[in-house]
């Protein structure tokens, strides 16, 4: 990513929030002169929190990002409400054009104008203070068919997308553990994009989940941002810390009560990233790979980092998959968005025969700002269907 362009094109778009905004604020210089302030601080510090590992060193580096990325979230907001200011004005020139006289358009321009900065403030702090704060405990039960009754509410917890780096640290992970362990789980999941950041830089902040701790041990499978930092020494690091990484495998789970009244096992499988084969053509996701050799009478639930794994999933024969990937959209209004590169935003659904729960993520991306779609710790619970 080079500096240039980057910082041309969001200067840019810096210029376009303040020429919409500042002329309508005339009767409140000292205002103009901070949204001005405001905007010219933003335009240099997003780009070079994006490439504060290039030009800085640590601690440099992380508050860098802190501030860069800050900005980027209320940048992200004000951009977003000037469009829609801009929207909405355009459509009351219009009906004013109809019938002139009617509409007080030269207070909706100002007011408007005032509305934008602090709404955009507003947002973007109820936005911190909800990624910054642990993820809530979501619950969920999965009806599945012919469920035998030993595995009658079985339970996976499930975390994702924690994106441990530069603003995500050891602490932040040590409070999802302990929540996580609190839950008493069969199996902990961990569906991808954990970490941001090589094994050398983040190695010591993601050693919280050697203490992850449940009946049938700790499951991970990769996210594209793993393969982005490194895939194959995070695979051998998080072996190291005694989590079972299944790249296109499974293991057979046979609870006490499934041995004793001979019924079905539960097999847990899990696939590389859907974008993997892009990076390693051994790590191409499979699912139904992940099932070779895999008893055949048996309840069968997916560790896949994409929602967009599904279709395979479902005519691989699996009958509920895990995913994460969108974290739900993360903040307003790009949760409309995810559902044209993704089949699921959010939640469990349905596809065919095979149930599918996405979760919203349990850390966040870029931003730290969750607006509309908060984190989760999910508990899925098998139950008859």
């Amino acid at each position: 990513m080079n500096f240039l362009p980057l910082a041309l094109v969001t200067a840019l778009l810096h210029v376009y929030i303040g020429a919409r905004l500042v002329p309508e604020l005339a009767a409140y210089p000292t205002g103009q002169w901070l949204l001005m302030a405001g905007l010219a601080i933003s335009a240099l510090v997003m780009p070079l929190g994006l490439m504060a590992g290039r030009v800085a060193k640590q601690p440099l580096a992380d508050v860098l990002t802190w501030v860069g990325l800050l900005f980027m979230g209320l940048f992200s907001s004000m951009l977003v409400l000037t469009l829609a200011r801009d929207a909405g004005l355009l459509l009351l020139w219009l009906v004013d054009m109809a019938a002139p006289g009617n509409l007080p358009m030269a207070w909706l321009r100002t007011t408007s104008a005032e509305a934008v900065p602090l709404l955009g403030v507003v947002i973007t702090v109820l936005g911190f203070l909800n990624a910054r704060r642990t993820a809530a405990v979501v619950k969920v039960d999965v009806p599945i068919k012919n469920l035998p009754p030993a595995l009658q509410g079985f339970t996976l917890a499930q975390i994702s997308d924690i994106h441990v780096g530069p603003t995500i640290k050891a602490a932040y992970l040590r409070r999802i553990v302990d929540k996580v362990n609190a839950q008493h789980a069969d199996v902990v999941a961990i569906t991808g994009d954990l970490v941001d950041g090589k094994v050398s830089e983040l190695a010591d902040h993601v050693a919280p989940l050697a203490d992850l701790a449940s009946r049938h041990g700790t499951y991970f499978v990769t996210g594209n941002h793993e393969y982005y930092s490194g895939a194959h020494a995070w695979i051998d690091e998080l072996r190291r810390l005694g989590l079972t990484v299944l790249l296109n495998q499974h293991v057979v789970i046979r609870p006490p009560a499934e041995v004793s009244q001979g019924g079905m096992p539960l097999v847990l499988a899990g696939v590389t990233d859907y974008s993997a084969g892009h990076f390693d053509p051994l790590h191409r996701s499979d699912p139904e790979l992940a099932l070779r050799g895999a008893p055949l009478n048996a309840i069968r639930v997916l560790l896949a980092h994409q929602p967009r794994s599904a279709a395979a999933a479902a005519k691989a024969g699996f009958d509920l998959q895990l995913s994460g990937h969108t974290h739900g959209g993360q903040f307003y209004p790009w949760n409309l968005f995810v559902r044209f590169q993704q089949p699921f935003t959010a939640g469990l659904h349905k596809l065919q025969n095979l149930w599918v729960y996405t979760s919203r993520g349990t850390g966040y991306w870029g931003p730290p700002k969750r607006f509309g779609a908060p984190s989760e710790i999910t508990v899925l619970r098998l139950v008859a269907g």
